[in-house]
């Protein structure tokens, strides 16, 4: 497991200290100068940078493979912060069509006020991506599996075609975590996480963090140290004592949700059903190249629709109705009424948001009382 921390203090203490300070003393002037100067790497606010900050920053990079990082108050601060460090007036990207409502919402009505703007390409066809590249194309944005529909967007594919126009290759690896797949590996510039997702994995906190080499993440640095968008060091601590679990539990995650995806396949109710260890998926081979696991959710799309899913979700006993995932306790939601809400109904369905689609994001606890709760719901 990561044994990166920060530095022990005189107390000798086992668990890595919080430094709950707004901002950093110096010993002289001339110290304070050379911090200010960028000339070391002193702490100066905890605006731009905190030990605790940079202890759950530096685990992070050892996971995901990359050489920096910068930590951020929550997913979406982090997934715009991809964007806008490297985004102007006049630019344009691309995006996988299947994405997180809230992104969406970025994409759509948040930075054409800034100029930029956005193609968005079917996920799990790059054989008809190099039709949206433009002269002024400078990214491509994926996520994968996609939010919820579980879609698989061929990482080594999109990593060629970024290569071929010479794009920024960012990666949402928040579904899958480092434990599931490595995007580094097939050549992501950036990868984006919500922390506040299976990284923390209780419920607990928000967090964020964008990932990459030195240069690019000092474009993000430098951005989030003008706008803000920073990650309490209580919030880093609790951050970075989870990931020396996350590989345990996702491996339960991942065996709850690949159980409970096979019993439930078949059922009557359900119209169809997807995991991305299910050979039924559409990209089960792509999945099994690319992840080492199918992750901790699966989603299904009940017969009867919207009356069917707001039957099933009142129905639950066990499992909690919440729009959050990667916690220790099951959770079921609703996407065409809550995190994809503000999409239209032509969007959701243009990426198979159905009335009737569930989404579960499978717990730690007993696979069989995870099971039970779902069959009495259905």
């Amino acid at each position: 497991m990561i044994r990166t921390r920060v530095e022990q203090t005189n107390e000798k203490e086992h668990s890595a200290p919080v430094f709950l300070t707004s901002s950093f003393t110096f010993d002289s002037s001339e110290e304070m100068r050379a911090a200010f100067a960028d000339e070391n790497d002193d702490n100066i606010y905890s605006r731009f940078s905190n030990p605790t900050v940079q202890e759950f920053t530096d685990r992070m990079c050892v996971l995901e493979g990359m050489e920096s990082g910068f930590a951020t108050a929550s997913g979406m601060s982090a997934v715009f912060a991809s964007l806008l460090s490297f985004l102007k007036k006049g630019d344009h990207f691309i995006s996988c069509n299947a994405i997180f409502g809230s992104t969406h919402t970025v994409i759509t009505k948040i930075l054409p006020k800034y100029g930029i703007e956005c193609t968005y390409v079917p996920a799990a066809d790059p054989s008809t991506w190099d039709a949206a590249v433009q002269e002024n194309t400078k990214m491509i944005y994926l996520e994968t599996p996609t939010n919820p529909g579980l879609e698989i967007i061929d990482l080594q594919a999109a990593g060629d075609f970024a290569k071929k126009h010479k794009l920024i290759y960012c990666v949402d690896n928040c579904f899958a975590t480092p434990i599931g797949q490595l995007p580094a590996l097939y050549g992501a510039d950036l990868i984006v996480h919500s922390a506040t997702k299976w990284l923390d994995g209780q419920g607990r906190v928000l967090g964020g963090i964008v990932l990459g080499n030195k240069q690019l993440i000092h474009d993000v640095y430098l951005f989030c140290r003008s706008t803000g968008p920073s990650l309490s060091p209580f919030n880093a601590w609790i951050l970075s004592r989870s990931l020396e679990t996350l590989e345990v539990r996702m491996e339960r995650h991942a065996s709850n949700a690949f159980y409970l995806a096979e019993k439930l396949e078949n059922h009557p109710a359900i119209r169809w059903l997807k995991y991305p260890f299910l050979k039924s998926h559409p990209q089960y081979e792509i999945a099994k190249k690319q992840m080492k696991n199918g992750g901790g959710l699966f989603c299904f799309d009940l017969k009867g629709g919207l009356e069917s899913g707001r039957k099933f979700l009142d129905n639950l006993k066990m499992l909690s109705r919440t729009a959050n995932l990667g916690d220790t306790r099951s959770i079921a939601s609703h996407p065409a009424s809550t995190t994809h809400a503000k999409l239209t109904e032509e969007e959701r369905l243009s990426v198979n948001i159905t009335p009737g689609l569930i989404r579960i994001s499978c717990g730690l606890e007993h696979r069989d009382d995870i099971l039970n709760d779902i069959l009495q719901a259905l």
